[in-house]
């Protein structure tokens, strides 16, 4: 069928694969906004520095401390996840309960801070990160060839993604940071530190940002800019799933990672903006977004 629109199938799986690593990515940072804004109310804009920052901590642990790959995927999100702790702790809370521009604009400046401290630190070029040795290679599957490395990416933003998603809404845990959120007062009253939860819940949000971090340096190269692109896509992504709805983040996520690819294919010059397209579309039919509830 493929060959009678002049179409190699190989070409077709590798862009589907490569709109599926991307999706994978889309996923994981959407969610990190997702449950910042769906639990805290915060527009993160400073979610695509910290994504970069992820990437850069897995370089300078490799660089400069030893630290392998596999403990990069703890060790990066953990310090990243400090750092938006601290931010939350000691900058963004001064701003809660004020307009919603207040929490944007800070977290754009926090941005433009972290970004330009590293391009003026490493430069604006690329910096290398090797696949580790063990993800090396790949599998010929017949119609395509599957690198190892991008299957890993694929597999682990799965995992991660849903295992969030099973956390937030299907656990006592996830409860009561909801309810931490919808009624604060109410939660503190029955002993629980509010102020504490909304920390770490900023923390892990700004974590996964790292993971994706991590997990993109072995793809593309560690710079100060990597995270500027991804960011906008990422908001439209959860716009289009609905905004702090976590289940539409991540199906959004991977569905429109491989549109874009299908886009490569067929329409290689829609490709960079199909994704804003379904936006505009999906603004005009349902406001809320697809998964999102109308406020």
């Amino acid at each position: 069928m493929f060959e009678l629109l002049g179409i190699p199938p190989q070409v077709l799986f590798g862009q589907l694969l490569l709109g599926l690593i991307n999706g994978s990515f889309y996923a994981l940072l959407s969610l990190g906004l997702a449950v910042i804004f769906g639990l805290l109310n915060i527009a993160n804009f400073a979610h695509g520095a910290l994504y970069m920052l992820g990437a850069f901590v897995a370089w300078m642990g490799l660089t400069w401390l030893g630290i392998n790959y596999w403990f990069a995927l703890i060790f990066s999100p953990l310090v990243v996840g400090g750092i938006g702790m601290a931010m939350e702790r000691f900058l963004l809370r001064r701003i809660a309960g004020m307009d919603h521009l207040y929490g944007l604009l800070l977290t754009f400046g926090i941005a433009l801070i972290i970004q330009g401290v590293f391009r003026n630190y490493f430069g604006a070029s690329g910096l290398p990160y090797a696949i580790p040795q063990a993800l090396q290679g790949g599998f010929n599957l017949g119609f395509m060839f599957l690198p190892t490395y991008r299957g890993w990416v694929i597999l682990i933003s799965v995992v991660v993604c849903f295992g969030t998603w099973y956390l937030i809404e299907k656990t006592s845990l996830g409860a009561t940071m909801r309810a931490a959120t919808e009624n604060p007062v109410l939660t503190q009253a029955l002993g629980i530190n509010v102020p504490l939860l909304v920390t770490l819940t900023y923390g892990f949000g700004v974590g996964l940002a790292a993971l994706g971090g991590t997990l993109a340096a072995p793809i593309y190269s560690v710079n100060p800019n990597m995270g500027n692109d991804i960011l906008i896509v990422c908001f439209a992504v959860v716009v289009i799933g609905g905004m702090g709805s976590i289940l539409g983040a991540i199906v959004m996520g991977f569905l429109l990672g491989l549109l874009e690819g299908l886009t490569k294919v067929f329409y290689p010059e829609a490709s960079a903006m199909v994704i804003f397209v379904v936006m505009v579309l999906v603004l005009l039919v349902k406001p809320a977004g697809l998964f999102g509830r109308a406020a």
